[in-house]
């Protein structure tokens, strides 16, 4: 099952700045654009710092004027940044743990690509429950464990997952569980999956082929 990563929901149109940039431009940049922060750059588009809103009031607090400030006086640096084929959860901690509101999202030379916010990730972790199920029944049962959509009951609310129903091996409830709770926007999973047989263990997130007993499962 694919884990989403940060470069499926950043902003790739990025204004940089650069740490030559006058304090005038960024605060029209910052209200044109209606955003709070910009990603500085150095000539590779290398980034080298953050330079926020509050980053701009600061300054005017402790120098009692706007004054002909740039960008490299201003920015916080170095800058906490994250690759583009990072997960998702990973770039939520990191917000999170940092107490940030947006990360540039570099490649892997350090180059901004994009940026990532807050409220890019929310979109993935409050996802529809309509969506949540849908996922579930193709990625999980489908794809995982070759049954029918119709063999487990799945019911979503709120990002709570209910599973109910009997599986022919205790080894695919567990793994139907675990995969389930990777699956971005899920809060959580209430199992109520019963077996028939002896429990088999199965790596959580690998392709169930058709085995033997697979087969006449499914004759």
């Amino acid at each position: 099952m694919k884990r989403r990563v940060v470069g499926s929901v950043m902003t790739g149109d990025v204004v940089p700045a650069r740490d030559s940039t006058p304090r005038a431009d960024l605060e029209r940049w910052l209200a044109e654009y209606d955003i709070s922060g910009l990603p500085v750059v150095d000539a590779d588009d290398k980034v080298i710092g953050v330079v926020s809103a509050t980053d701009l009031r600061r300054a005017g607090e402790r120098t009692g004027r706007a004054g002909p400030l740039t960008t490299g006086e201003l920015m916080s640096a170095p800058a906490i940044t994250i690759r583009a084929d990072d997960s998702v959860v990973r770039a939520a901690r990191v917000l999170t743990e940092r107490g940030i509101e947006r990360l540039p999202v570099v490649d892997e030379e350090a180059r901004l690509v994009g940026i990532v916010t807050r409220r890019d990730l929310l979109r993935i972790f409050l996802r529809p429950d309509a969506e949540l199920r849908a996922e579930v029944l193709d990625e999980v049962l489908v794809r995982a464990l070759w049954l029918s959509p119709q063999s487990v009951d799945v019911v979503v609310r709120g990002g709570l997952v209910t599973l109910s129903g009997t599986l022919e091996h205790g080894g695919d409830v567990a793994v139907a569980v675990q995969m389930t709770r990777q699956i971005d926007g899920v809060l959580g999973v209430v199992n109520r999956l019963g077996h028939r047989r002896q429990a088999v263990h199965r790596p959580a997130g690998h392709a169930l082929g058709p085995g033997p007993d697979r087969a006449s499962h499914h004759a």
